[in-house]
């Protein structure tokens, strides 16, 4: 594996090999080519044999790639070759649809706790997981010794809820406020704002 620090860039493209990866798995390839691996995903083979050798040599010349090894070692390196239990905070419409999605537990992630800063929805139980008050959220968080948390709170409190996600020692927010988020270089941030990629979208429309 190299030594040097992996481009950010190169990182955010792993998801997609691994999701392509597993589909294959799924239809019973036992093996792969980088050519046939980029087909799939709109990247190029010399783009993925160059990815994948920044963490060693995962194929052979003329021979391709292993499917199930390949995903064995990508969900290592991604370390989603166990489960990551996560809080949810914020259990408005979005929030139980999230808690409610079955396709997490499958790809690493759980959701373990949840919060909430309205009375009435305190109390309530969403896919079976009580929701708690957030003035209750960072000594839970921390005796649950949980690391990723994501936000579906207005923009309006979502630095505040941030500061104290930060103090409660959360190192990975997925935000889906649309807010840039101020936080230390240690934590890790990402933005899914539908109209961000809406307007990106229409750009090509005429």
């Amino acid at each position: 594996m190299n030594d040097k620090p992996i481009p950010d860039i190169v990182i955010g493209r792993l998801p997609r090999y691994l999701q392509a990866l597993e589909h294959m798995l799924e239809q019973g390839y036992a093996v792969t080519s980088s050519k046939e691996l980029g087909e799939q995903i709109g990247i190029s083979a010399a783009q993925i044999r160059k990815d994948l050798s920044q963490y060693g040599e995962f194929g052979k010349q003329g021979k391709g790639y292993s499917v199930p090894f390949l995903v064995t070692q990508l969900k290592q390196i991604l370390k989603v070759d166990r489960i990551w239990d996560m809080a949810l905070i914020g259990a408005g419409n979005l929030g139980k649809a999230i808690a409610n999605y079955q396709g997490f537990t499958e790809h690493g992630f759980r959701v373990a706790l949840i919060f909430d800063s309205d009375p009435q929805k305190v109390g309530q139980v969403i896919h079976q997981i009580p929701v708690l008050h957030t003035s209750t959220m960072i000594e839970t968080i921390q005796s649950h010794h949980i690391k990723i948390a994501m936000l579906t709170v207005p923009a309006q409190v979502a630095q505040s809820v941030t500061n104290q996600l930060i103090q409660a020692g959360i190192k990975a927010i997925l935000n889906y406020a649309p807010i840039t988020l101020s936080v230390p270089e240690d934590v890790h941030v990402q933005y899914v704002d539908p109209i961000i990629h809406l307007q990106r979208m229409t750009y090509y429309l005429d």
